[in-house]
């Protein structure tokens, strides 16, 4: 499976993927737009509201009406961090044309809608409805305080903001609280009016078929537009190795502590020159056969669960772990013993195998959903060619032990986060 980006508009491409496994079509329109405090909050809600009502459809039950004329066609937004950008994402999911008794396009009638919705949002006087901002703002606020009150996701997140502390990597996705609630209508539309103009947008369509004149229907709407100062989201900051390693406290009224911990890495950037590191990463700590799982926790009991994972686009690697304040120096020494074991090469033989077998099983469970698929070319922007999970695949079984140990080597312990109950001591 595989497509071929075509140029739309000035900073604008479309991808077409043919996929016959499904009965559905999908239809995504990807914004990409640089990670900024001032910002990141309107930029986030941007998704929610433009996918909750329009011009045409201008509240939910006129929106949902139209969506079950369509047959049950569903839409869905999401607001990510990839890399130094924000990803702002509104999709939608219409069953085949085949499988319908009408003679106009279904298809065509659910990708209209969305360009509706995207280019023609419900505003007035230069400003969105303000029951619209403020219920999107309520639900935007109600996601923050929950990674907030999931301690899990809390202390990842602090790890993150203290290790790009003061560059764009470090703000959180969908900025904080106090942001949320500075939001303004008028603010919010001049986010809008700056992501049609200066995000970078990739269209995708993925299903059986491309309906007639998609594309030219989408730079109809972007060549009206005037369109500068275009987001480059192929360029992000790697991250920098620490020049002394930071250790941040924290004290809440917590039962388990959470230790996370990061690191840098010499291997960083696209699928053609960072996938050892997401091997070598396996190894150490993704899976119930690495390391970091069979020995710190199952062998040596230091922590409920003991993970690492890979930014490979930032050349960043973090371990997050949960445990007893009184473990949390043993933790930290082992983990790093792993880490030293991984770098002499010391690995077996049976992990490197079930590595590699488990990340292509994964690869190809990219294809178990349209949305997953979708996801997969969404966030492999960064890629200078256009690769496939198969494609994939096929590079990490070219990986060798050697690839994997260099890849380690590279890898540098950068700021340590404790999350410690308030009765325990300071550790």
């Amino acid at each position: 499976m595989s497509g071929k980006i075509v140029s739309i508009a000035h900073g604008v491409e479309g991808l077409f993927i043919e996929n016959n496994r499904f009965n559905t079509t999908s239809i995504s329109y990807n914004f990409y737009l640089p990670l900024r405090e001032e910002t990141v909050a309107e930029n986030a809600l941007l998704p929610f509201i433009l996918t909750a009502s329009s011009k045409k459809y201008p509240d939910f039950s006129a929106l949902n009406l139209k969506l079950n004329k369509l047959y049950g066609a569903r839409l869905d937004a999401s607001a990510e961090k990839y890399g130094d950008c924000q990803l702002l994402s509104m999709r939608i999911s219409v069953i085949n044309d085949r499988f319908t008794f009408d003679s106009d396009s279904l298809v065509k009638a659910a990708s209209d809608m969305l360009l509706g919705l995207i280019f023609e949002p419900n505003t007035e006087n230069g400003a969105f409805m303000e029951n619209d901002v403020e219920r999107e703002k309520r639900k935007a606020i109600e996601h923050i305080k929950g990674e907030i009150a999931e301690k899990r996701v809390y202390a990842k997140n602090r790890l993150i903001s203290e290790m790009y502390k003061g560059e764009a990597y470090g703000i959180q996705k969908c900025g904080t609280v106090g942001q949320v609630e500075a939001i303004t209508g008028e603010s919010l539309y001049r986010a809008w009016v700056n992501m049609l103009s200066s995000a970078f947008v990739r269209v995708q369509v993925i299903g059986e078929s491309l309906p007639p004149k998609f594309f030219e229907a989408v730079a109809e709407k972007f060549e009206n537009l005037s369109r500068k100062d275009i987001t480059d989201c192929r360029s992000c900051k790697p991250t920098a190795p620490a020049k002394k390693v930071k250790t941040v406290f924290e004290k809440m009224d917590v039962k388990q502590g959470k230790l996370v911990m990061g690191f840098s890495s010499e291997m960083y950037g696209d699928d053609d020159v960072s996938l050892p590191l997401m091997v070598m990463c396996d190894i150490f700590g993704g899976a119930p056969y690495s390391r970091l799982f069979t020995n710190v926790r199952e062998k040596m009991s230091l922590c409920y669960y003991c993970a690492a994972s890979t930014v490979r686009y930032k050349g960043l690697l973090t371990v997050d772990s949960g445990v007893e304040w009184q473990n949390a120096d043993k933790a930290v020494n082992e983990i790093l013993n792993q880490l030293e074991i991984m770098q002499k090469g010391e690995f077996t033989d049976f992990e490197f195998e079930s590595s590699i077998k488990s990340i292509c099983d994964t690869l190809k469970g990219n294809y178990d959903s349209q949305n997953g698929i979708d996801l997969w070319y969404a966030l492999k922007i960064n890629n200078r060619q256009l690769y496939s999970p198969e494609d994939i695949i096929e590079k990490v079984k070219a990986i060798t032990r050697e690839d994997v140990i260099y890849a380690a080597r590279g890898v540098k312990l950068h700021t340590i986060y404790k999350l410690l109950p308030k009765e325990g001591p300071i550790c």
